[in-house]
């Protein structure tokens, strides 16, 4: 039976991190799939009663309903890249060559319910990963704070097109799904620590020739004061990782 692997990078999350978990446990999955979570703690300072505070009793709930669960933790703050990087370790280290993985952000921006929809061209065998697009006639942002963000958002992803000959439409959506192999083929590539992680999975997807199908995903975009950790020095990083992932690919 093929596996879903659930990566859930968090720091200080824990308003919302068991009802995103909710969600993901709610989410149906395509026939004959199963889940499997792993949450990597990258040493939040709200988890910090007990070995692992209120995740590592999740993860103990869930374990007792029969979810197939891991819990890791950073001994301190790296970011959200080596989060992921930690993440993907440990699902390579479990998973099979048919299963497949995917990020799923702990701040209830994004909809585990779009998960059939990320794996049907998985399943149809007509790509190797998938990312969401939150922009489109699905999602229209309303404010001038979530209209800079997506029009951010956009000039970054048509940077990261020109660099790696993909025509995806949201480049820094948090759902970016793909096969054990694929990720088996990019990990050794992944080392930004912050959010320039996600530019360089979609250059390393181009690197190693991944096909790459994109799926509208459902968006609840949340403000820097309620904890968005996103910065404009980011955006910056994300412009120099692009270039310089372009540079290696050439001279590869």
């Amino acid at each position: 039976m093929p596996v879903l692997w659930i990566v859930i990078p968090f720091y200080n999350e824990a308003p919302t991190l068991e009802p995103c978990v909710a969600r993901v446990i709610a989410a149906a999955l395509p026939a004959g799939w199963a889940r499997a979570i792993v949450f990597v703690d990258d040493h939040s300072r709200d988890q910090q009663a007990g070995q692992f505070g209120d995740a590592g009793a999740l993860a103990a709930r869930l374990r007792a309903r029969g979810q197939a669960v891991e819990l890791l933790r950073h001994e301190r703050n790296l970011g959200k890249g080596v989060a992921v990087r930690t993440g993907f370790d440990r699902v390579l280290e479990m998973s099979e060559e048919y299963d497949a993985v995917i990020i799923q952000d702990a701040d209830m921006e994004y909809d585990p319910a779009d998960y059939p929809a990320l794996l049907e061209p998985i399943i149809a065998g007509e790509a190797d990963a998938v990312f969401g697009t939150r922009w489109g006639e699905h999602f229209r942002p309303k404010g001038l704070w979530r209209r800079m963000h997506a029009l951010g958002n956009r000039m970054l992803t048509r940077f990261s097109n020109l660099m790696t000959g993909y025509r995806v439409a949201d480049m820094e959506c948090c759902y970016k799904l793909m096969t054990i192999p694929a990720l088996r083929r990019i990990r050794p590539m992944l080392s930004e620590d912050r959010f320039g992680v996600e530019p360089q999975m979609a250059a390393a997807l181009a690197r190693t020739g991944a096909r790459l199908a994109q799926r509208p995903v459902r968006y609840d975009p949340r403000e820097i004061e309620s904890g968005k950790k996103i910065r404009l020095r980011d955006a910056f990083r994300a412009l120099y990782v692009m270039a310089r992932e372009r540079i290696k690919r050439t001279n590869a």
